[in-house]
């Protein structure tokens, strides 16, 4: 089993998915005015429930990019760390894919639009809807895209 992760501190979108079929997904969310050590803990333990629940063998997260906003950048690097601690707590291997890898993966085109990259998401797995919400959406892009490289 692979639990594909797309990182965040107010919101975790989380997927796992065996071989190419989608078993469940959704999203860890977590209340911006607590202290940030009792929301990373809590992203920890919800994250460890994900691993022991679907006996998670791949833990598959997008990386950090360049981003705008450095605070923000830091908050989802905390969480980077939170899910790699949790993983290697659990005996689980962590893979991390670029958002120009996810792109290349699923559609073939390095800047394909998050649009794209979400219909491919639904054209693979056969759905009429998307999956929403969209972190959860990010979240089987980044697990399909593990089992597309592996």
């Amino acid at each position: 089993m692979i639990l594909g992760i797309d990182p965040g501190l107010a919101n975790l979108g989380w997927a796992v998915m065996r071989d190419e079929k989608l078993v469940e997904y959704g999203c860890i969310e977590t209340k911006a005015g607590e202290k940030s050590e009792d929301r990373l803990d809590y992203i920890f333990r919800k994250l460890e429930e994900l691993i022991d629940r679907y006996k998670v063998g791949e833990v598959v997260m997008e990386s950090l990019y360049f981003a705008k906003n450095a605070k923000s950048a830091i908050k989802v690097a905390e969480v980077m760390g939170v899910i790699k601690v949790c993983a290697k707590k659990n005996g689980v291997r962590v893979y991390e894919y670029t958002p120009l890898q996810i792109k290349t993966a699923l559609t073939g085109y390095g800047r394909a639009s998050k649009d794209q990259v979400e219909d491919m998401v639904k054209r693979l797995l056969d759905r009429d809807e998307p999956i929403r919400p969209d972190h959860a959406s990010d979240a089987v892009a980044v697990a399909m895209t593990r089992i597309r490289y592996a």
